[in-house]
């Protein structure tokens, strides 16, 4: 017959399994409400990987006339269309890692922005925001 450390050890990881399994489901739930919201009035609106530093931050990217949005239950960003002075999409992040499917670079005003987006979903986006550089010239696709 097992102990009772044992059975208290297993107890505990069995319990912040599913507090892990919850606060997942939970985040997973709030960007879907994030989604829904901004499906209302934006072009496009997609789950994506915010990059920052090593960091990757899930995020919901939402396109409108004017802006750019990037936000989760933490995180409420946007980017002015007109203040992007380019629009990249590559295989790898300025690092120079590898991701899968596709990063979008944007750039504007010195700083660099990237989001981690899957292959269909990138698509989708060169669809409604198409490679570019500041003046309307055509900015390379890579990969």
């Amino acid at each position: 017959m097992p102990s009772l450390e044992v059975i208290t050890v297993l107890g505990v990881v069995v319990l912040a399994g599913l507090v892990w399994f919850f606060v997942r489901t939970l985040s997973h739930d709030r960007l879907d409400a994030i989604m829904k919201k901004r499906a209302a009035t934006a072009k496009l609106v997609t789950p994506a990987d915010y990059v920052e530093g090593g960091t990757h931050i899930p995020v919901v990217l939402a396109l409108d006339t004017k802006c750019l949005y990037y936000e989760n239950v933490d995180l409420q960003a946007s980017l002015d269309l007109d203040r992007i002075e380019e629009v990249e999409y590559d295989d790898e992040l300025a690092t120079g890692s590898t991701v899968e499917g596709r990063v979008l670079r944007l750039r504007s005003h010195g700083h660099t922005f990237e989001f981690i987006l899957d292959a269909p979903t990138a698509a989708r986006w060169t669809a409604v925001l198409p490679p570019h550089l500041l003046g309307g010239t055509t900015a390379r696709a890579t990969g």
